[in-house]
């Protein structure tokens, strides 16, 4: 009877031991995918970003940006920290940098495009 008792708390053992193991395998893993998903964004001064305004979340709107600004990036510090300046009113304030992305100001929307000919709309031929 104790033989039986302590090779079941040998198994129980060795089998948490194994759940262990594979589970440190697996968050290493998870956390590769995960960092290979980030991209590091960096900002230069003089640079105009977009900042994420997270009060938006008690007004929801499908079509409502969470993106306000154009706000232009007086000092870039270490950890991701980064001043800001509103162009407006010229007050400049220190937010993470996780909440901005990069300004797209030069956007060239010069495709060729074709001007449209309206169809002409016959009848068709009778038999």
């Amino acid at each position: 009877m104790l033989n039986e008792l302590d090779e079941l708390w040998r198994e129980s053992y060795e089998s948490s031991r194994i759940y262990k193991e594979r589970l440190k395998i697996y968050k290493e893993r998870l956390k590769l995918f995960h960092d290979k998903t980030i991209t590091q964004k960096t900002f230069e001064p003089n640079q105009k970003v977009l900042l994420y305004s997270s009060q938006l979340h008690i007004f929801p709107g499908k079509l409502r940006s969470r993106w306000t600004g154009s706000f232009i990036v007086k000092v870039v510090y270490s950890y991701e920290a980064v001043e800001i300046e509103n162009p407006d009113t010229g007050k400049s304030f220190k937010v993470n940098g996780q909440r901005l992305k990069p300004f797209l100001e030069h956007f060239d929307n010069q495709e060729d495009s074709e001007d449209l000919v309206h169809p002409l709309y016959q009848d068709p031929p009778s038999k």
